[in-house]
């Protein structure tokens, strides 16, 4: 059972539950229905668990050559490829009927695109195929938030989408930062990533490049009234502590230094969407509070 649950790489599935999560309570005033926010999140879940799944299986050749992932249970010959072939898609035949059957069809087409996106355009072809791989798959690790909207509301909204633009300009500066530590095992398993092909100098700027256009991206929700001050403070510091890590990057004091911008970068985007959910949930009551006071003058 353990080797089944590495399957779903837990880590990487809950941030994108916890972004989905978030994106449900931020469609709706109040609490969510409690109908679409344990489905969804059910749902949601298990069509990432098979698309890990359908990685690990994917990327057997490759995970048995790179440091990171030699210990996977199917690089291992713990699971075999049969094994692991059934679990992914039972695992995203069942998400598919949970997010059809009691949530909405909307929501499980899209995961379903999503899944297929990560699955098969990112880790079967573009990952393998250019340097930019990350940024072009990127959409697919980006949409939850979106499912998480359309989950509880089943419709498209422009905020879902900056969620989800939001998500798809993190992934670079997050993803690079771990290939430029990583770079050695990249190259050992013929994967272009960006420092193998084009050296770790040209990924840093491309790091901070990206870390530039991300801090801009988050002034959206402030822009387009989503969000209020409490958000806009919240994503100033955090934007600004991201900065400094890309900018350090570019003349780091140590090879992990690295990682240390890896891991900010996660919980960079996790302390966003709490700042996210609290303006929500603080400012909202009292705009709404402000409105009926001045009505009722």
């Amino acid at each position: 059972m353990r080797e089944y649950l590495q399957l779903t790489k837990p880590r990487v599935v809950a941030l994108l539950v916890f972004c989905a999560v978030i994106g449900m309570f931020l469609a709706v005033p109040g609490i969510p229905p409690w109908r679409a926010l344990v489905f969804g999140t059910l749902g949601i879940w298990m069509a990432s668990g098979s698309a890990a799944a359908f990685n690990h299986l994917i990327d057997e050749r490759i995970d048995k050559l790179m440091v990171r992932t030699a210990r996977r249970p199917l690089a291992t010959g713990r699971l075999t490829p049969r094994q692991v072939l059934v679990f992914a898609i039972l695992l995203g035949t069942g998400s598919m009927l949970v997010l059809g059957l009691l949530v909405n069809r909307l929501t499980a087409g899209l995961t379903f695109g999503g899944l297929i996106g990560y699955a098969l355009v990112y880790t079967a072809y573009l990952k393998r195929a250019t340097p930019q791989n990350i940024v072009i798959g990127g959409l697919a690790g980006a949409i939850p938030p979106v499912l998480g909207w359309t989950a509880v509301t089943g419709a498209l909204h422009p905020f879902a989408l900056q969620l989800c633009l939001i998500i798809f300009v993190w992934t670079p500066p997050h993803f690079w930062a771990l290939a430029i530590f990583r770079r050695d095992d990249y190259a050992r398993a013929h994967v272009p990533m960006l420092p193998v092909t084009h050296g770790v100098a040209y990924t840093r700027w491309h790091v901070l490049f990206y870390t530039v256009l991300l801090v801009l991206v988050t002034l959206l929700p402030v822009l387009t009234g989503m969000s209020g001050l409490i958000y806009l403070g919240g994503a100033a510091v955090l934007g600004a502590g991201f900065l400094y890590y890309a900018v350090r990057l570019l003349n780091p004091p140590d090879e992990l230094f690295a990682m240390k911008v890896f891991s900010y970068s996660i919980v960079y985007l996790m302390a966003l969407f709490a700042f996210l959910l609290a303006d929500h949930w603080l400012v909202g009551p009292m705009v709404q509070q402000g409105l009926v006071f001045q009505r009722s003058l």
